[in-house]
């Protein structure tokens, strides 16, 4: 139930940013970010909110998610600095220069200087994932130890080298091609980038990080009952697709997702969420990733997405010319179609794309609502009690992540992808449309 709007931007934005190349190692264990607003005094007894944990669970997760959103927030205002500070204090530009003078011939000193500003970029980046996993483990949401979760972190940097270098050189050779229409260049290029990514992020991607096996061969009885779901919401996702996820090895949270397109669309479900979970809860959460394809979320959200990149690399190039000639003879930076031209790009970009967040998290918060409506009225008549049921599945879900049971609004608005727990069960525990023979809003069965 958490990540896969992360997952499509992060596969298309790999396609035109070093920076979102960097982080895709860590987009391969998605947690969600919460509020560390203090729970007030006078708050109702815990028996009376649709979400609650127990007493110590509640100061433990006001302690986790503090560290949460000073991370997040952190990591984001430190990804700027760092590259700023490559361009000021001329880092960027002695780099340059250095592989000019070292290597030969000029694509290779294209690999070079675009490999060692990527592993900057992940050192410069491991102090805040240090802390954010040392948190993790002090509150048992993780239970990876250091060195698989240094392991992890090598792959990610593997796969940003691996995937980032050749489209950074691409990129770079576009705008030396076409100074002056480069942006769209750059964003009509990325549309295919972007569907391959999606489709290939299962399939190549997602093995690197984790083991996944068919869910049938170790629990039919839960696919005969899944299987229910998709002759009620007529998804397309057989039994071959369905996947079991061994994330027990790293983390205690619970989590399924959907994820591909076309052949590669599948269902995964962690192998944390079968120990914890009973077959009508999983069934409400596998009708709520059914949601997400029946409700067309994934092409909508490519959609959007593709055409606020092309108006963010229209803004952003802008705004890298507008750097380059305010601050270029400062930085020694002579021109856009010069390498550390293309760092001033990235770094516009990376401006951009952090101005944005609340509006992709916002977009994507509705997809997840839609997703837990659909998931409650897919499971009308399968199970006893729908409502009983995703409430159940939201508390589960929440004191395996810790979270906060009184979010901050500012916090969830700028840095959530989705709704606080909270939030959906209390909107699960009101949601009942069939009393007085209504019907829901996507089924009227």
């Amino acid at each position: 139930m958490k990540g896969w709007f992360r997952r499509i931007a992060f596969g298309g934005t790999l396609a035109v940013s070093l920076w979102l190349s960097v982080a895709g190692g860590r987009a391969q264990t998605p947690e969600t970010t919460s509020g560390a607003q203090p729970v007030k005094a006078d708050a109702q007894p815990h028996s009376e909110q649709a979400y609650s944990l127990p007493p110590d669970k509640v100061a433990e997760a006001k302690a986790l998610n503090r560290i949460r959103v000073w991370v997040a927030i952190a990591g984001s205002v430190w990804g700027l600095i760092v590259l700023w500070a490559l361009l000021a204090t001329g880092c960027a530009t002695r780099l340059d220069v250095w592989t000019r003078e070292t290597l030969r011939p000029r694509w290779v000193q294209g690999i070079g200087f675009f490999a060692i500003v990527l592993i900057v970029l992940a050192v410069a980046d491991l102090p805040l994932g240090l802390i954010a996993h040392s948190a993790s483990l002090k509150y048992h949401v993780s239970v990876q130890g250091w060195g698989p979760w240094f392991v992890d972190n090598a792959k990610g940097l593997g796969v940003s080298l691996t995937l980032g270098v050749p489209v950074a050189l691409f990129l770079n050779w576009v705008v030396r091609r076409s100074p002056r229409r480069y942006w769209m260049w750059v964003w009509l290029i990325s549309l295919p980038l972007v569907l391959i990514s999606v489709f290939l992020a299962p399939l190549v991607l997602d093995p690197i990080f984790n083991k996944f096996a068919p869910l049938e061969a170790t629990h039919p009885a839960l696919v005969a009952k899944l299987e229910q779901v998709v002759a009620r919401t007529g998804t397309k996702i057989p039994p071959s697709r369905m996947f079991l996820m061994k994330a027990s090895e790293k983390s205690n949270g619970i989590n399924a997702y959907v994820s591909g397109i076309g052949s590669s669309k599948r269902f995964v479900m962690w192998d944390t969420t079968m120990d914890r979970m009973p077959d009508d809860e999983i069934m409400f959460i596998f009708g709520h990733e059914s949601g997400h394809y029946v409700l067309n979320h994934i092409p909508k959200g490519l959609t959007l997405m593709i055409a606020g990149l092309g108006f963010l690399f229209w803004a952003c190039a802008s705004l890298a010319e507008w750097m380059v000639r305010r601050f270029g003879e400062r930085w020694k930076v002579s021109a856009m179609a010069s390498r550390t031209g293309f760092m001033v790009l990235f770094f516009a970009f990376s401006v951009g794309n952090f101005l944005t967040t609340p509006i992709a998290n916002t977009v994507s918060r509705h997809f997840e609502h839609e997703a837990d409506v659909y998931g409650q009225e897919a499971v009308h008549g399968l199970v006893a009690d729908p409502q009983k049921t995703a409430v159940s599945g939201f508390n589960h879900m929440g004191e395996a992540w810790l979270e906060d049971p009184a979010p901050n609004a500012f916090v969830e608005f700028w840095l959530d992808s989705h709704p606080s727990v909270r939030d959906r069960a209390k909107f699960a525990e009101q949601y009942d449309p069939w009393a007085n023979g209504g019907r829901g809003e996507f089924f009227t069965k």
